[in-house]
């Protein structure tokens, strides 16, 4: 028996070796890694059923809050998950007694390691406490404005005046100022324009009041009324506020804008002189 051979020996000898190995651990192990990954499979989608059962059975009812259906279909989804990770465990062999007593003695590291992300969990639970909005308000918020869409377990989600869909971490918008735009159902519209100083400025005040009574959208209570906001050397800025239905808001202001300026022009109140262009 020449060298070759004696090679080949025992490349096939190491092969069947390692085949034999790898058999015993499929018959070892096979069934119980099956097992963990139909567990998997299964959780995830039960999951997902789960989620989108609360959306079903509530999310168009009336008497129930929709910014209490979504952050309990997002704390049911990961609740799911969290026990099908513990199943899939103790399938394998894992004794999930002693993976939660790993876990909590491992809890200050993961702790810190995730502060972050366990803030905005706690964040998005005072969220849902204090009701500083509800899903539907239009808000501004860690720098974004819009409608508020949803309020799940991690994130809060608004669409913005062009329909842009911006998720903000709860802890970003519980850290921050808020301000609920729709809280209120009536909120007061403020309308500046910049008049000449030459003109007579009680009449053009007289003239925005009149403007705003006739609006049928501006409320008797509070009355409408005028000021003078500022002056600077160029103009005298007149305000004009009433008070409209929350609703009413951007339409009334757009409105009422373009028609005390048209009053303006049509009783000879003079803008300010433009202002010439540097050669």
């Amino acid at each position: 028996m020449n060298v070759l051979d004696i090679s080949q020996a025992q490349v096939e000898r190491q092969v069947s070796q390692m085949v034999e190995a790898v058999m015993a651990v499929i018959a070892g192990y096979g069934l119980s890694v099956i097992g963990a990954i139909l567990i998997l499979i299964f959780g995830w989608l039960a999951a997902g059923w789960m989620s989108n059962g609360i959306m079903r059975a509530f999310g168009k009812s009336p008497r129930v809050d929709q910014t209490l259906v979504t952050f309990a279909a997002s704390t049911a989804r990961y609740a799911v998950l969290t026990f099908t990770i513990i199943a899939v465990l103790s399938s394998v062999g894992v004794q999930t007694t002693s993976f939660v007593a790993v876990l909590g003695a491992l809890g200050l590291a993961v702790g810190l390691a995730l502060q972050g992300t366990l803030n905005h969990v706690a964040s998005g639970v005072l969220l849902i406490m204090f009701r500083p909005f509800k899903v539907g308000d239009a808000i501004e918020a860690a720098g974004v404005s819009g409608v508020v869409k949803a309020i799940t377990l991690f994130t809060t989600e608004i669409a913005t005046a062009d329909n842009v869909k911006v998720i903000v971490p709860n802890g970003t918008v519980w850290g921050g100022t808020i301000r609920n735009l729709t809280a209120h159902p009536t909120r007061a519209v403020t309308i500046d324009i910049p008049i000449a100083h030459a003109n007579d400025i009680d009449r053009a005040l007289s003239l925005a009041v009149a403007e705003l009574a006739s609006d049928a959208r501006l409320l008797k209570e509070p009355a409408p009324g005028a000021a003078v906001a500022r002056v600077t050397d160029a103009s005298v800025t007149v305000s004009a506020v009433g008070w409209v239905k929350t609703a009413d808001l951007a339409p009334a202001k757009a409105d009422l804008s373009k028609a005390i300026k048209a009053r303006f022009d049509r009783e000879g109140i003079a803008p300010p002189a433009a202002t010439p262009r540097p050669a």
